[in-house]
This record gives structure tokens, C-alpha cells and sequence, in this order.
């Protein structure tokens, strides 16, 4: 993708405005080869491996929404597993109450979400630093608490989602598993694409500095507003999908804050504030779950371990350390400058949060 213009009246110089590299698009070929291997996966897969890639692409979902919040808005939420429980009992609420087919109550639940992080943030973004963080584990334990209340769910004992319980068990599978791939690419590509926007330059400002970015003109509360509410959505859509893929929603499991301690391990140890980084974060968090869960609590040693190492190590985690080395990003967001002049000599200029000085 690139833009071409006149440098000076006379012509004597040219530039060209580059974001994809031909290795970006290079490697935009294999990405959509590999989106369509696991589109075609549920038939050829098995339901075992399946049903784990479920697991691992709900998280890759959730740990790309946490980490737009966290590594470009400066928002430090550890409390959206409200938002997964209220979107897993949103999906029971329309599927078992209202009678609509649990995967189009999905639709439902990440509407609800977006709902409820409104008001969400007129509260919490009174708050700053750790204030926030803890403001936002208060608002989950309190809906948790209100749901737990409430007879009709099951109380604290939880419910079954029956009408997805009475699905066929391959169709309820597949369906899930096809809507868990859907939510990580509406989670990548809207994180792309929001970043690449007069919004993301606005989130890269505040990431920077905040206070600067304001005095430049930055609406830092409506900046962040769209955030906090496209990763409500997103959670409470994971939190559906979650609902129909074990059948069961209990108040201790759908609010557990291990929810929020997995995305934080797997942001920071993949890289904050990068698309790529939580992919790989996710990769190592799935490899180590499947290796060394069956060890007990050596496989809670053997994370921390992890994260620590790689914290002292690269603080801007695994990508960000391999980025400043290469300034090879998969996700390109930066915009460069090519200026030819007649002897034909070019150079290019990279300038972050897409800003181009001539």
C-alpha cells in the first residue's frame, strides 16, 4: 500500500509513501493459507485437538483485546473476566430463556458487553494506575456477586446451557470451534485496523505520553472509551462461546480472575503493544499447559518462571525484543517515506504512529 506525490514544485524530487513491504505481503500470502487450514481443520482434525484449539484461540481473542487496552491505551484492567461471565450468562439467557439458537445468542452477549463497559468507564476512569486495575476487579466481583444472587441462574451452583446441550455433539463442536476462530480474526483485524486510524494514532500518543498527547488535542477519554468497550464486546463474546463449549456456567468459574492472570502472562511474555505479541505468547502459554499441567503445581512455578526470565530479559517481552533488532513487524503500522530524487538514490524513513516528516 503506498501513495505517491511531488516532493517540490519543479519536480525535482519524489517521494512515495510505503507501509507494506514486499516480505509484508509475502508473508500476508501464508497467513491466509493458514487461516484457511483451520477454517478446514474441524474436518480432518479430531474432536480431542478440536476442542483444545477452542481453548487456545479464546485466549488468543482475549489476550489481543487486553493488550490493545494495556499497550496502547494505558488501560490496566484485571477485571475482565466480568465481562466473560456476564457474556457467558448472557448466551445462557437467550438460549435456554429466550429460546434463540446459542450460536446466534453469541451476537447477543458481545452486544451486552458493550453495554455494560459504558458505564463501566465513566466509573473506572476516574481512576489512574492502580486505582484503575483495582476498580475494575471491584465491577467484576460485584457482577459476579449480583449473578450469584439471582435464583433463576442457578445462584452460586450455576447452570446448564441446555439448549446446547441438546445440539448434536459434532455440529456443537465445529459451530464453536468456527466461532472461537471468528472471534480471534475479529479481534486481530480490528486491532489492525483500529491502529491504523486517526484512533490509533491517537492510542500509540497516549501510549507515549499521555499528558502530551492530550495537550496536542488528543481526546484521551473518548480515545480510550473505544477500548474499554471493543474489549467488553470481545470478552463477553469469548465468554459465550466458553458457555457452549462446556455446557456449564458457575458463577466461580465464568468470573474467575485466572482469566485476567492468563492474558497478563501471555501479553507480557509475548510483547506488549504489539499484534504479533500475543500470538506468540499464547503459542508458549498452550505448549507449557499441555506439557506441564499434569505436574501439578510445578506448572504455576514453571510460568512464573517464564515471565520473570523474559521480563528482566526484554521487558518489552519476546516480539518487542525481536523487532528492535529486525524493525520487522508482521502487523506493519508504521508508515515510510521513500524520497527519489533524479540520480535515482533513494532512502526511507520510518516514522512511528504514522506521522511522515519531509
Amino acid at each position: 500500500m503506498k501513495a505517491a506525490t511531488s516532493a517540490t514544485a519543479s519536480g525535482d524530487r519524489q517521494f512515495s509513501v510505503h507501509v507494506a513491504s514486499r516480505v509484508n505481503q509475502v508473508v500476508l500470502g501464508v497467513g491466509i493459507i493458514i487461516v484457511v487450514f483451520f477454517i478446514l481443520f474441524p474436518f480432518f482434525g479430531g474432536t480431542p485437538m478440536t476442542r483444545r484449539l477452542v481453548d487456545f484461540l479464546s485466549l488468543l481473542a482475549l489476550s489481543q483485546l487486553w493488550n490493545l487496552m494495556l499497550g496502547y491505551a494505558g488501560l490496566i484492567s484485571v477485571g475482565q473476566q466480568g465481562y466473560i461471565g456476564m457474556g457467558a450468562y448472557t448466551l445462557w439467557l437467550f438460549a435456554d430463556v429466550l429460546h434463540v439458537h446459542p450460536f446466534v445468542g453469541v451476537i447477543f452477549a458481545a452486544f451486552v458487553g458493550a453495554i455494560i463497559a459504558l458505564p463501566s468507564a465513566a466509573l473506572v476512569f476516574k481512576l489512574k494506575g492502580g486505582y484503575l486495575a483495582i476498580g475494575t476487579w471491584v465491577l467484576a466481583e460485584v457482577l459476579k456477586t449480583v449473578v450469584a444472587n439471582i435464583k433463576q441462574t442457578g445462584g452460586g451452583s450455576g447452570v446448564t446451557v441446555v439448549a446446547a446441550r441438546d445440539m448434536e455433539v459434532s455440529v456443537r463442536i465445529q459451530g464453536t470451534y468456527w466461532w472461537a476462530l471468528g472471534a480471534t480474526l475479529i479481534a486481530i483485524v480490528v486491532t489492525y485496523l483500529l491502529l491504523r486510524s486517526r484512533t490509533g494514532l491517537a492510542l500509540k500518543a497516549i501510549r507515549d505520553n499521555d499528558l502530551a498527547a492530550e495537550s496536542c488535542g488528543v481526546n484521551l477519554w473518548r480515545t480510550r472509551l473505544y477500548t474499554f468497550v471493543i474489549a467488553g464486546a470481545g470478552c463477553a463474546l469469548v465468554g459465550a462461546i466458553s458457555a457452549i463449549h462446556v455446557l456449564f456456567v458457575q458463577p466461580a468459574a465464568a468470573f474467575n480472575i485466572n482469566w485476567t492472570a492468563y492474558l497478563v502472562f501471555i501479553t507480557v511474555i509475548g510483547g506488549v503493544g504489539t499484534i504479533e505479541g500475543p500470538i506468540i505468547g499464547t503459542i508458549i502459554y498452550f505448549v507449557l499447559r499441555e506439557t506441564t499441567a499434569k505436574y501439578g503445581e510445578w506448572y504455576f512455578i514453571v510460568l512464573g518462571l517464564l515471565a520473570i526470565v523474559v521480563t528482566v530479559w526484554s521487558p518489552r517481552g519476546i516480539y518487542g525484543y525481536i523487532a528492535q533488532k529486525t524493525n520487522f513487524y508482521v502487523f506493519p503500522l508504521q508508515r515510510k517515506l521513500r524520497i527519489v530524487g533524479r540520480t535515482a538514490a533513494s532512502q526511507e524513513i520510518a516514522a512511528e504512529g504514522g506521522e511522515v516528516a519531509g
